[in-house]
């Protein structure tokens, strides 16, 4: 008997909604990674895009636990000298959740090209309101 090996031409991708609020960031963006990365999936095979589309609802209300609202901090460089750019997670969550989550997420995904295709089936909203009923997505977490 040979292994199942699964192709992306027959997969069929399914939507689902994660309820962010008052749950842990890092628990909603472990969840929402194994989805996009296709974990869940029976027939799961690392070198194919097995993942589904995640609709992450109510990231304003995450919370982060402990210290790290004033601790941690998002930090970019632009490439110049003194370029660092830090801000704090308090002002993140307070101004751009979307984008908290967006960093919990990209951060457990592979850092290739499977990666970069399962990031863009990601969409994260700050309040409850998401335009993809059409596609009827299923509630999960």
């Amino acid at each position: 008997m040979s292994t199942f090996m699964a192709k992306k031409e027959n997969l069929e991708r399914k939507w689902y909604v994660i309820d962010a609020a008052d749950k842990p960031l890092g628990k909603t963006a472990v969840l929402a990674a194994t989805i996009l990365r296709g974990k869940h999936r029976p027939e799961f095979t690392p070198n194919v895009d097995c993942g589904e589309f995640v609709i992450i609802i109510n990231a304003s209300k995450a919370i982060l636990t402990g210290n790290k609202l004033t601790q941690k901090y998002y930090r970019h460089h632009s490439g110049y000298i003194g370029g660092l750019k830090e801000v704090q997670y308090k002002t993140l969550m307070a101004t751009k959740p979307e984008l908290a989550m967006e960093l919990a997420v990209k951060g457990m995904l592979p850092k290739n090209t499977i990666g970069a295709n399962s990031f863009n089936r990601l969409h994260v909203y700050a309040g409850a309101e998401h335009a993809h009923a059409a596609q009827k997505p299923e509630t999960i977490g």
